[in-house]
């Protein structure tokens, strides 16, 4: 590593042995680190030795081997809970936020109603509070927090400012990273809800096995997520998949019928979408009438998608999983009917934390040396 000092050669290798750990899913042997980074098993074993002083790292119980001939490998396992990771989605009514550990598992959450989304300073407020929260209901500290990443509307750029926003100004050019770390000193990363969305369905829920996904959002709020070779495509100043603001499409034509409310963030509007859904499984002809319209706007929108991103699989979330057994058929077969390429329909397997659990990956895979803090003494 030329152009480095034996200090920052030796920080970087510990970021090396830290992932390692942290994305197996069993304790490790020293050899089997010392395969994986490509080091010698001495420096290795200096660094985990640090690791272990440090309380990051467990050195585990030798066990014999089934022969009972040869020395037992040392194994290692990663405090998982050493380190936080905190996450946030932000609504135009409300924000919830989660903490979790180092291997992405949620430990704690917090959620409340915005006192003034219009009012990006207030709201990011309540935002810091709210991970506060989550930590005290994780058992965390601040302390313990090393990063954390936002969930949050409109198009949001690579550094996290956002770009724009629909029906309103007032957040465009916030930083949001910048924000969150002068109120909690850690850094922090920021991204379209609906693209977190789907970063964490190919991570966590129904597109694990696909690499070009679209994840959807359609009705009372609209976003799409778009996955490209299995990293999010985010476009010009963070604008793709921002299709509320294309005129030419018709996202906006249904978006206050009832039964679009499904993706509404206000929970009366959800209920009312529910039970006009209730009613369209009951005969309903009315409801089925509105059910049918909302169905033939989903498809016009993932009809052009189609033909155009040209996804393997088209996820559809936000809320609109909550009567995937009424629109799935339905939307499957008017995009049959449309011809359109043999693209898969799924509804999300997250339910509503698709962004959130979206966010917690989004930090986990922004790690690096400077996540972890100053684990090993400078020389």
């Amino acid at each position: 590593m030329n152009g480095l000092n034996q200090s920052a050669v030796r920080r970087v290798n510990t970021s090396v042995i830290l992932r390692a750990l942290a994305v197996s899913a069993e304790p490790t042997t020293l050899t089997a680190l010392a395969e994986q980074a490509g080091l010698s098993r001495r420096t290795i074993e200096l660094i985990l030795d640090s690791l272990v002083e440090a309380g990051w790292v467990i050195e585990l119980d030798r066990v014999p081997t089934s022969g009972g001939a040869g020395r037992p490998a040392r194994r290692y396992e990663l405090r998982a809970e050493h380190a936080l990771l905190a996450a946030v989605r932000i609504t135009t009514s409300d924000a919830s936020a989660a903490v979790a550990d180092v291997r992405g598992r949620v430990l704690g959450r917090a959620h409340r109603p915005l006192r003034a989304y219009q009012d990006p300073q207030v709201t990011l407020d309540d935002v810091a509070a709210l991970v506060r929260a989550a930590l005290d209901d994780a058992g965390g500290s601040e302390d313990r927090l090393r990063a954390g990443a936002v969930a949050a509307g409109g198009a949001i750029d690579d550094d996290g400012i956002v770009r724009r926003l629909v029906h309103t100004t007032r957040w465009e050019g916030v930083r949001l990273p910048d924000e969150l770390a002068h109120r909690i000193p850690v850094p922090w990363f920021a991204d379209n809800d609906s693209n977190l969305g789907a970063l964490a369905e190919r991570w966590r829920g129904v597109a694990g096995d696909h690499d070009n996904v679209v994840w959807a959002v359609l009705g009372n709020r609209t976003g799409l997520g778009i996955l490209i070779r299995g990293a999010v495509h985010r476009g010009l100043d963070g604008a793709a998949g921002e299709i509320v603001e294309a005129v030419s499409m018709p996202t906006g034509s249904v978006e206050n019928h009832p039964v679009a409310g499904l993706t509404s963030p206000e929970p009366a509007q959800r209920g009312v979408a529910l039970g006009r859904f209730d009613a369209a499984r009951s005969g309903e002809a009315t409801a089925l009438a509105e059910v049918d319209e909302f169905v033939r706007n989903i498809a016009s929108i993932l009809t052009t998608l189609s033909w155009t991103i040209a996804p393997s699989l088209i996820v559809l979330g936000g809320g609109l999983e909550d009567a995937a057994d009424v629109l799935l058929p339905r939307v499957r077969e008017a995009l049959r009917r449309a011809r359109t390429p043999a693209v898969e329909l799924r509804a999300t397997g997250l339910g509503r934390d698709a962004p959130l659990i979206g966010a917690v990956k989004l930090a986990l895979d922004r790690m690096d040396t400077e996540l972890f803090g100053p684990l090993i003494p400078r020389a």
